[in-house]
Formats: structure tokens, C-alpha cells, sequence
């Protein structure tokens, strides 16, 4: 155990049985006899705040015995209060005597027993010296009776079989407890149950380190039930079996499933699934046992102290007197003092306490798959063999609820969940439709599938594969844009093609929903219903229209307004009903109450926003300003401001989304100051657009009084000329040299107010003007959809950027050379795994390798006809490449077979291709490219250097990502990794000769510099490998931009929304959950050194010979400071090779404000993807993986990538603003 000074001894396997003096064993469950002084020690000192609550328990039973004489679990370890001891001694004495521990009112029930086994088990480790011989031989036979019969039923009832669900995890607990407790005994059955039950829980976590995000699909209240017996498990397996799954990567995350749930005020969470307002069991002993054990900051401290703090003590929200202390005694001896508690890093005051003018807003939404994503996947992918299909989990306590969502405006519950219940659409924020013709309850309207039952019926048909998804998830300061689709989660026999709902939160008290439902012209819909709920008693909703125009309800919160309104595209907005319900919930009965309206569908395509906002804002005008077949637009009126909120609706089309928005993102929001492009960020908008119209308001006032000073005169010189026979050709020219100098002076005013050159050349705004300010403009980048071209040096593991843009509607992702996918031949030869040999704009230009030129056209502009040319050959290589150079005499030809003699080589083993596993990639993007219309996405391992021609080949959209690695990563598992090493297997030298094996003076041969060092090295008779890949290395990165792959490892997150941001499409969560699962589970493989997680990224520091290490870092030093890798020898020198603008750009800038992984409030929203759940809140996210720094960007950003660096040579400077490069500087190294 790792709590300050509360364990003196370590302990090992085997010794945690003590035998005493009586010949017995101590079973020791959690701590030795001898620690028991330490534990009450701290009862008066760092553990005091606990140590109240459990003095206040026991003196609560005590005084009501009658009540509490057969709780299902109780805990003391007040050894020396005689009063404690024999109420408990008799306690265990009538629970020893009853023939089973079953309850009457679910006798099929386990989990009841289970809970009265492990705590009748704890209760006998714990009392153990103070039990006469009598009493130790009667607890220990009724313990050994109720571990073998729940071990028995394990092989029978679902929750044997049936994992991450809160009855496995409650009964396999209680069977180990058992079995622990048993064991002391040396009963070699107790051999069995342990190794049964260690096999269940491993099997757990193994599944649980799927779940990227740390959540748990049964929602926040089971989730903490679930969670309290996983920590219970973790901790017993490490102190008696010495198994450590402390570096579980759910666990690591399962922090923020309990901070990112939780509603302002530290007593109510987010409802998802079968839930009460809060939590069933703790979370405090779990969180203090995270804190503990996995993540040693303090944060668990702070948030089980918060939540201690703001615990209701009575009400709907107090827990319940089964559960309020069952978890005490874990918390008590897991609680490290030592570990000062505080909030996470960035959250100066505590994020969700709430103000009575102010307060935090919540907003979260929920849209997924059954059983989440994880769950699904393993479900319908089938990668291992012990899992059946759905019969291996339970998503029984899910609801039918894709596409809910709440609000909570100043921390004021508006829209809630209806909480645990029976599985009605009609209960959650969710729309139902009708007539439904496969209607099974509350015909003829039906929802979402699986509902109609207590428990939501996953067994039935097409359930298992109902799935909704949230599509995108992006905040900005005080707004957000989230949405999902839910099409996948109704009937087919609906007929819906899509219910695509878009949330936007416009600040902290306007929330604008959007409802797109698109159904098939034979779909026998013709009406679609919404439900809010509100479980406040006290704050009814009311009926209220808004602006005598819109229908909608208000809540009275002590005089503060709380109003939604609802209206469709076409500007109806029908009544609005105020329902209740009373349904049944857990063992009681739970009450809510929920506004409901009703929509007509008369077309196929139904738009209905509804508007919620808090009282501290004022909505004037709200309407839809385009409807159309790509997206809407609406303009609200809010403080007097109007906001053009634009959404595409045509969603899974980024050229649609791209033309309707003007950017490949999902929504944006307008004003007349800046505009909010969501995923991407903000952007001012031009004071000179904003004086234009004042300019051209300023022209028509002054048009207008011209025209009405010419009216008035020419009338004036008719009546005089009627009465006093004036000349009218005097009053005529005076007329017009009137309208003259009033045009004259519009004139002037248009110049003056736009500043440009009229007039003669003459600038009236003067050469004093402002001319330092600068405008922030598009990103002219932002004109096209991007191609992508990843390149990276052979083994620096850029197959973990595929999950970024695999299986994305948006992208297309193609590996170059494959078997079926290879680069023509034509008179200059590519070389797979390095080419020194540059290409300009120029090359480009002069019409050189038109066969290239071609090709690529073909490949990026035409993807789907290239695909289709593509001759399939099964079960073997094809007869010849797919195209063929012009020309390229025998000598050309002689070379190419000799460069292929080495490639030949490296199909042996782990390295051999499988051609029926590419040609079936082939056929999955040519049905990807099919679906999808979307923009292509390379990777290839020879154009680093050839970068300006690919830009001027395939125009202004090209995108250059090069994935680097740490020099002595990339070397190590090129030479010690594996045997034969990679080194040999590949034939380095003889790539690197063959590369410089150049006739003098041949045309197009122009070799970078950072190569000529490597070319001398090879001149040399003898050359270490290592200093020879150490120049390798050095000349391929410091010749193009770059991004680490550790920090693609370490920090997935960051990194993909940099890459992302850079491409100007927005970071799908679905994407993002791809890229976690492969960097942070150990469940995908590189292909030459096998599992990926921050723990393996850097095993050359124990493996690798120091001297190596020197000669790496002598040779790249420089660079390496350059793109922030700690050097361990302090002493290296930077390289002479380096590029002169890298070795002034060394000395890296004055580091962050903080040392600790954050987010800005640009990205302070949680997305869960295995929970399904998106939420927002002001607060910043904090992780120390590995102790690595984020890396931090350069002034320049991403925008162009060039900020601090002189100017660089022509064809360089020509692309760098098109490639993405991030710098990185540890924190460590910027203080040195």
C-alpha cells in the first residue's frame, strides 16, 4: 500500500497469512494486526474527516438497533469501543445462524448475498483477535457454506458469463473475499474459487482498457457500484496475488468519468441510464483509492473531500441507509495523507460551484451505440474467442436515450433526465414518432428501440444492433456545438434516413437545440413528438408563449425566468402540454414532469428549433433564415445582438458541409463582430467589412438628400416662375451645382471612410493613420478540401496516425507502395525507405515526370476511377505493376532489380505481405469512396523532400504531416529490437549506396544537403552502424516539418486537434476514440515492434547501450534540443549538420504558465465515447503520463508553421506554409 507510514513492512505473496499463537491464520484481507495501532493513530490526525463520519455511523446504529440489526453490510473497526464490539458480535452471530442470505423479495437474486459475504467476511478479518475459538470456527464455516454455493451458481446465472456489469463484479468480489478468507485455512478448494475468480476480473480490466475514456456504460449511479468492487479487486490482487493493475489505462482516466459528470454544486450527476441523482456506493473510496494508487496528484483527494463537503443529508438526493457507509472502511485504509488535495491543475476555485447571479452552466448530451462503443465493437468484431456475441454483457439498465441531452444554466437544473424507471422513449429527451406500424406499447407513437419493459431488451431482434453517434463535439470559450444522430437507433420499419440532432450553446444561458428528421418518401410517419423533463418538485414548468408568436414553457425559480419556446421551418409552433408521471424506480416510486409537443411532418424533411435560455438574458427575435437541402441557418436576437447560427445538416458530406459553411466543420455562429467556426476557432471580422456598411449607410442618406434637394427645387422653380416670370435656366444651373456638391460630398465620405486610393492617388485617411493594426482574415488555406501526405522514415510508427483517418467519412485513407497501390516507374527510381533526391515547384512547372504528374492527378483527383483500374489478383502478386514508365533503358532497369534483391528478403517471418489482405483494403475503399465523397488522405514513405512538386502537382490543398521519432527509439529498434535486426533484414547500407550510385552530371539529380555528411560516411571503410542511421536520421528530419511520434503516443488528444486544426477539418469524437484506443491500451501493434502505450514508447532507456545513446545524441544533439528530446548526456554538442535556422531556433522560448497537460477553454469539453456522452464545462483537464510535457506550440501556431526562423531558400519557403510542424519543449529542459 502506498498511504503515508500506514504499512512499515513490505509485503509479499504468501506471508499475509500470520499464523498465531492458537495455531489459526489471520486472514489479513487489508491490512496486518500490527497496523491496526497506526489506523487508530490517524483517526486523530490525517484521517480525522473520516474517522467522523464512521464514529458518526456507529453511534447512529447503536442508537437505533432495532433498525439497523441486520444491515447487509456493516464495517467498525472501533476494536476497543465495547459497546461497537458486541453490537457487532451479535450482528454476526444471527447472521451465522440463518440458513442463507438470500432476500425474500428477489430470492433469484445473488447480488444480496454477495454484499452480506463480503461484508460478514471483512467484519471476521477485521474483529479476528477479539473472536473466541468458537465463534472463529462458526464464521469461518458459514463463510466457506456461501462462497461455494455463489461459486457454484457463477456457472450458471448470466452474471457468470456476463462482463463489465455491477451484479459480476458485487458476486466474483464476494467469491475472492470468500476464497481469501478460506484459503488461510489451507482448504485447497479455495485454490479453485481464487483462480476463478482472478480469471473473471482480469478479463474485466482487460475488456475495461477498451474503454478509452474511463466510463461505464450503466451510467454514473451503477458505474460507482461496478467501480467499488473493481478497486476492491485491484487492491486485494496486488497485496495477496502480486498482481498490478495500477497502470490499467481505465483506470487512469475513470477520474474524469466522476468529475466530468457531476452538475455544479458537487451533489447531483449527469442521469444517463438507470441512475438516482447521484451515486450508489461512494465515489469517495474510490477516489481516494485512484488518487492513491494510480494517479498520486492530489485530485482524488480534493474531489472526494468536495463531495463529502456538499453531501445532502436528506431528501431525494441523500443515500440511502443500505449504501451510505458500505464503503467507509476502503476509504479509511486507503487515504493517503500524504497527497494534499487539489483541484485539477488549472481550476483556481472549484469549477462547479454555483452563484446566485452567475454560477457554471452544464450542458451534456448523450447519443452512442448499445453498450457504448467499446462494448459494441467487441460485440459485432468478435476479436476474441471467449466472448459470445451480446451474451457476454448486460446493457439491461441502458435506456432508450440517443440523442438526450440536459441543461443546467447558472447551475440550475431546466432539462433533466427522468433517472432510473422503466425503459419508455417518452421518459427521456428524445423524440418519438407516429404512426409506427411495429409499435409495441403506446401505439400508435413508438420510440427508439428496445423500449417497452423494466429493463431495456437488448435480446430482442435488431436491438443489438441499434446505434446512434455523436458526430461532432467542439466548445470555445462560452460556447459549444455538439450533435449526434440517432436514425440507426428507431425501427426500420419507420422508414427514417436520419434524426440528426444540433446542440449549440451561444453563452452560459442560451441553449439553441436543432431537430433534423429525414424520412423516406414511403415512410408512414407523419407526426414527431419532443419530451424535456424536470424532476424539481419544487419548480413547476407553466405554459408560456413567447413574442405572441412562439409556444413554449416557463420556470419559476424565486422569480428567475426560465423559458423554452419551439417553432419549425415554416414557423409553426404548436401548444404545448404539461404532462407528470409517477413510475416505478429501484424499490420506491420516482415522480417528473415534462413539457411535450407535437409537430406535423408534411415533407420529407422536417427542421424544429427549440431556443432555452436562463434569466439573465434577453431573446428578442428568433427565426429560420434559409432551410435548404445542405444545412439552415437562424438568426436569434440575444442582448440585443443578433447571431446567424449556421448547421449542416447534410452531415456526412464534407464537400456539402464545406459549401454551405465555407469550412469542413458542422456549424458555426455569426456576428457583427467575429465569426465562431466550432472545431476550428474564431475569427474577427474585418473593422473595414463593419465601416463598409456604415460607409454605404452614409452614401444612401446623402443620395437621398440630394434627390429631395433637387424635388424642392425644382418645385421652387416652377412657383417662382409662375409668379415671377424668373429666368428657369438661372434656377436650373443652380439646381445642379447644388446635387453636384452634395455628390461631391458623398464622394469624399466614401474615400475617407474606406481609405483606399482615390481620387488622384490622394489617401484622405492620411500616412498617419493606424497602420499597425492589423486585421484577422480567413485562412486563405481554408479554400479547398486538404489532400494529406504522411511520410515518415521506415519503422517511426506512422501506422498510428491511420486511426485518426480510417474508417472516416471524411477522409480516405491510402498506403503507398502496397502490393496493389505502387508508384509507376518512370526515368527516376524511388527508393521505400529513404530518397535524398529533391523535387522543386520548378520541376513541376517545366512538365518533368509528366508519368508522376499523371499518376498522382489520377490518385488524389479522381480517387474513385483509380481504384476501380485496379487489377484484383487472389491468393497472389499480380502479373505486373499497374502502370508502366515510358522509356528507361536496360542499365535503369538492371538497377531497379537490384534495388528490389534486399526487399526480397524482408518477406520472410513477421514481414511477409498478404496480397488477399490488401486487395481486400482496395475493396473497402472503393466502397468507402462509393459512400463517401471525400478528400484523400496518402501516406508514403518517399516524398519528404519532393514536397514543393506534390503542391504544385496537386494545387494549394496539399498537407504535409512527417511523423518523427526519438533518434534513439528509431535506432534502437532498428538494431536491437529483433533478430536478425531490421538493420540487416532491410540492408541499410546497400539502400544508402544504391542511392548515392549516381552518374555524375545526370539530369534531375539534385541531392539535399543535410545528405552529403551520410554520403562521406559511406565513402568510409568502416562506419558503426549507429553513427551511419544517427546521420540518417539527422538528414531526413531537419529537411522537412515535422510532428513527434511520442507525442501522438503520450498525448492523443492534443496532438489530433493540432493535426486537425491544421487541416481545417474539425476532429470528429469517433476519430479521436480510434487514435486512444491504439496509443493508450497496449492493444494495437506497430508492425516491427509490437504493442503501442506510453509504457513501451521508451524502452531503449533500459535496453540500449550507453555508448550508442552518446554517439546518437553527439550526432543529433542540436536537433533533438530543437524539438524538445532530453538529452541524457548533458554534455552533447550540437551538430555541425544542423540546419542553421534550427541551431538559432535551439534555444527554446520561456516555457507555459503550467507544467501539466491541460486544456485551453477553446477545448474544455469531455467527450466519453464508451459512455457515449459529451459535456461541457468551464474547467481545464490535467494529466502527468510518463511525466511528459505537452508540446508547445510556436508563435506562429499552425497557420503557417514559420514563426522565429529566417528566410528559407526558395522551394522550401514555397511549401513550408502548407506543412505542419509542432515544437515541443519539456519543462524540464526550458528551466535548465
Amino acid at each position: 500500500m502506498l498511504t503515508d507510514g500506514l504499512l512499515d513492512v513490505k509485503l509479499s505473496p504468501g506471508k499475509h497469512g500470520e499464523r498465531q499463537s492458537d495455531g489459526d491464520f489471520h486472514p489479513v484481507l487489508y491490512f496486518n494486526p500490527e497496523d491496526v495501532v497506526q489506523l487508530r493513530q490517524r483517526s486523530s490526525t490525517t484521517h480525522g474527516h473520516i474517522f467522523k463520519v464512521i464514529r458518526a455511523a456507529v453511534l447512529t446504529m447503536l442508537s437505533n438497533a432495532a433498525f439497523y440489526s441486520l444491515p447487509p453490510n456493516t464495517r467498525s473497526l472501533l476494536a476497543k469501543d465495547s459497546a461497537a464490539s458486541r453490537f457487532l458480535l451479535n450482528f454476526m452471530d444471527r447472521m451465522a445462524a440463518y440458513p442463507d442470505w438470500k432476500v425474500t423479495s428477489a430470492p433469484n437474486d445473488e447480488v444480496p448475498a454477495a454484499h452480506s459475504l463480503t461484508g460478514f467476511a471483512t467484519a471476521y478479518d477485521f474483529m479476528y483477535s477479539n473472536l473466541d475459538k468458537r465463534r472463529r470456527e462458526t464464521y469461518l464455516q458459514k463463510i466457506r457454506l456461501e462462497t461455494e454455493e455463489l461459486y457454484e451458481l457463477s456457472k450458471h446465472r448470466g452474471w457468470g458469463k456476463q462482463y463489465l456489469q455491477n451484479h459480476q463484479t458485487t458476486n466474483i468480489l464476494a467469491i475472492l473475499t470468500g476464497a481469501v478468507v478460506v484459503g488461510t485455512q489451507r482448504d485447497p478448494v479455495s485454490m479453485i474459487w481464487k483462480q476463478a475468480c482472478v480469471n473473471y476480473m482480469e478479463k474485466t480490466l482487460f475488456l475495461l482498457n477498451h474503454v478509452v475514456d474511463g466510463s461505464l456504460d450503466e451510467g454514473v449511479a451503477y458505474g460507482s457500484y461496478t467501480a467499488k468492487s473493481i478497486t476492491q479487486y485491484v487492491f486485494l490482487a496486488r497485496r495477496h496475488f502480486d498482481i498490478d493493475n495500477t497502470h490499467n489505462h481505465w483506470l487512469r482516466t475513470h477520474f474524469w468519468f466522476y468529475y466530468a459528470t457531476l452538475l455544479p454544486g458537487f451533489q447531483r450527476t449527469v442521469g444517463i441510464a438507470d441512475s438516482n441523482y447521484n451515486w450508489f456506493y461512494g465515489p469517495e473510496s474510490q477516489l481516494v483509492f485512484l488518487d492513491a494508487f494510480v494517479m498520486r496528484n492530489g485530485t482524488g483527494n480534493w474531489l472526494a473531500q468536495q463531495i463529502r463537503k456538499h453531501r445532502p443529508k436528506d431528501g431525494p438526493m441523500g443515500q440511502s441507509s443500505a449504501q451510505r457507509w458500505a464503503t467507509l472502511h476502503t476509504e479509511y485504509i486507503w487515504y493517503d495523507g500524504g497527497l494534499a488535495p487539489q483541484p485539477p491543475h488549472g481550476t483556481a476555485t472549484p469549477a462547479c460551484t454555483s452563484s446566485p447571479t452567475g454560477g457554471n452552466t452544464f450542458v451534456s448530451f448523450k447519443s452512442g451505440k448499445l453498450g457504448g462503443r467499446a462494448v459494441y465493437d467487441l460485440v459485432h468484431e468478435k476479436p476474441y474467442s471467449w466472448l459470445d456475441g451480446w451474451n457476454s454483457f448486460n446493457p439491461g439498465h441502458e435506456h432508450p436515450d440517443q440523442n438526450s441531452f440536459t441543461f443546467a444554466p447558472n447551475g440550475q437544473v431546466f432539462v433533466s433526465e427522468a433517472l432510473y424507471g422503466p425503459k419508455y422513449s417518452y421518459l427521456n429527451n428524445v423524440l418519438v414518432f407516429a404512426p409506427s406500424p411495429s409499435s409495441q406499447c403506446n401505439g400508435p407513437w413508438e420510440g427508439q428501440l428496445g423500449e417497452c419493459g423494466k429493463w431495456l431488451r437488448w435480446t430482442e431482434k435488431g436491438v443489438g444492433d441499434g446505434a446512434g453517434e455523436v458526430v461532432a463535439a467542439s466548445s470555445h470559450g462560452d460556447a459549444m456545438f455538439v450533435s449526434g444522430e440517432a436514425a440507426g437507433a428507431y425501427s426500420s420499419a419507420m422508414g427514417l434516413r436520419s434524426v440528426y440532432r444540433a446542440l449549440v450553446l451561444l453563452n452560459s444561458q442560451t441553449l439553441l437545440v436543432v431537430d433534423h428528421v429525414e424520412k423516406a418518401p414511403d415512410s408512414p410517419l407523419t407526426s414527431m413528438s419532443a419530451f424535456f423533463h424536470n424532476l424539481d418538485i419544487d419548480f413547476k414548468y407553466v405554459p408560456f408563449k413567447f413574442m405572441e408568436r412562439y409556444n413554449g414553457a416557463l420556470m419559476d425559480v424565486w422569480d428567475a425566468h426560465y423559458k423554452i419556446f419551439w417553432f419549425d421551418s415554416q414557423g409553426h409552433s404548436p401548444d404545448t402540454r404539461i404532462q407528470e408521471a409517477e413510475q416505478a424506480a429501484e424499490f420506491k416510486k420516482r415522480w417528473t414532469q415534462y413539457v411535450n409537443t407535437t409537430f406535423v411532418m408534411t415533407g420529407d424533411v422536417t427542421r424544429v428549433a427549440y431556443v432555452m435560455h436562463g434569466p439573465y438574458v434577453q431573446v428578442s427575435g428568433c427565426r429560420f433564415i434559409d432551410d435548404n437541402r445542405n444545412g439552415v441557418k437562424l438568426s436569434l436576437t440575444i442582448n440585443n445582438t443578433e447571431k446567424i447560427v449556421s448547421i449542416a445538416t447534410n452531415y456526412k458530406d464534407i464537400g456539402a458541409r464545406f459549401n454551405y459553411l465555407g469550412f469542413g466543420g458542422y456549424s458555426k455562429v455569426e456576428d457583427k463582430k467575429e465569426v465562431l467556426r466550432f472545431g476550428l476557432g474564431s475569427q474577427e471580422i474585418p473593422q473595414q467589412a463593419v465601416e463598409e456598411g456604415q460607409m454605404f449607410d452614409a452614401g444612401f442618406t446623402v443620395n437621398l438628400i440630394a434627390g429631395l434637394v433637387l424635388c424642392l427645387v425644382v418645385g421652387l422653380l416652377f412657383a417662382v416662375h409662375r409668379k415671377l416670370y424668373a429666368c428657369s435656366s438661372r434656377w436650373m444651373r443652380y439646381t445642379l451645382l447644388s446635387v453636384l456638391f452634395l455628390w461631391m460630398a458623398e464622394l469624399l465620405l466614401l474615400s475617407n471612410s474606406c481609405g483606399q486610393l482615390l481620387l488622384c492617388g490622394v489617401n484622405w485617411k492620411g500616412a498617419g493613420g493606424d497602420t499597425d493594426k492589423q486585421q484577422v482574415r480567413p485562412d486563405d488555406r481554408a479554400t479547398s478540401l486538404p489532400t494529406i501526405i504522411i511520410t515518415t522514415l521506415p519503422g517511426s510508427g506512422a501506422e498510428i496516425l491511420q486511426h485518426l483517418f480510417h474508417n472516416n467519412s471524411d477522409f480516405v485513407y491510402i498506403r503507398v507502395p502496397t502490393e496493389h497501390m505502387e508508384v509507376p516507374e518512370t526515368e527516376f527510381e524511388f527508393d521505400s525507405l529513404v530518397d535524398a533526391c529533391e523535387w522543386s515547384r520548378a520541376d513541376a512547372q517545366q512538365g518533368r515526370f509528366k508519368i508522376i504528374q499523371g499518376w498522382l492527378h489520377s490518385l488524389v483527383l479522381d480517387t474513385r476511377l483509380h481504384l476501380q483500374n485496379i487489377q484484383l489478383m487472389e491468393g497472389g502478386s499480380r502479373a505486373g505493376p499497374p502502370l508502366r514508365a515510358r522509356g528507361g533503358g536496360s542499365r535503369d532497369n538492371r538497377r531497379r532489380a537490384t534495388r528490389r534483391e534486399p526487399e526480397e528478403a524482408e518477406l520472410q517471418g513477421n514481414l511477409r505481405a498478404s496480397v488477399g489482405r490488401d486487395a481486400q483494403n482496395v475493396k473497402e475503399m472503393r466502397r468507402h469512396v462509393a459512400e463517401n465523397p471525400t478528400p484523400a488522405c496518402l501516406r508514403s514513405g518517399s516524398w519528404p523532400l519532393k514536397l514543393p512538386f506534390l503542391q504544385e502537382v496537386l494545387g494549394p490543398s496539399v498537407r504535409s504531416l512527417y511523423l518523427l521519432r526519438d533518434p534513439r527509439a528509431w535506432i534502437y529498434l532498428m538494431l536491437y529490437n529483433s533478430k536478425p535486426s531490421l538493420y540487416s533484414l532491410k540492408n541499410i547500407p546497400q539502400h544508402l549506396s544504391l542511392m548515392f550510385r549516381r552518374e555524375k552530371g545526370e539530369e534531375g539529380v539534385r541531392w539535399a544537403p543535410e545528405f552529403r555528411t551520410l554520403q562521406g560516411l559511406l565513402s568510409g571503410s568502416q562506419t558503426s552502424p549507429v553513427l551511419l542511421l544517427a546521420h540518417l536520421w539527422l538528414a531526413h528530419t531537419a529537411s522537412v516539418l515535422r510532428v513527434r511520434f511520442e507525442d501522438t503516443v503520450v498525448f492523443p488528444q492534443e496532438t489530433a486537434g493540432r493535426i486537425h486544426r491544421f487541416l481545417g477539418v474539425p476532429l470528429s469524437p469517433a476519430s479521436l476514440n480510434q487514435l486512444l484506443v491504439s496509443t493508450s491500451t497496449n492493444l494495437f501493434s506497430l508492425q516491427y515492434e509490437g504493442d503501442v502505450s506510453p509504457a513501451t514508447i521508451h524502452v531503449w532507456r533500459q535496453k540500449m547501450p550507453g555508448e550508442d545513446v552518446r554517439v546518437i545524441e553527439d550526432t543529433c544533439g542540436g536537433l533533438m534540443r530543437t524539438l524538445g528530446y532530453k538529452l541524457q548526456h548533458q554534455s552533447c554538442l550540437r551538430s555541425r549538420d544542423t540546419k542553421p535556422w534550427l541551431v538559432a531556433a535551439s534555444n527554446p522560448p520561456p516555457p507555459p504558465p503550467h507544467h501539466n497537460l491541460q486544456f485551453n477553454k477553446a477545448s474544455s469539453g469531455e467527450y466519453w465515447p464508451g459512455y457515449r456522452s459529451w459535456s461541457l464545462r468551464d474547467r481545464t483537464r490535467m494529466s502527468s503520463l510518463n511525466g511528459e510535457e505537452p508540446a508547445a506550440m510556436e508563435s506562429g501556431d499552425l497557420s503557417d508553421g514559420t514563426a522565429d526562423r529566417p528566410a528559407l531558400p526558395g522551394p522550401q519557403r514555397d511549401y513550408e506554409r502548407n506543412c505542419f510542424t509542432t515544437q515541443i519543449h519539456r519543462a524540464d529542459h526550458m528551466q535548465k
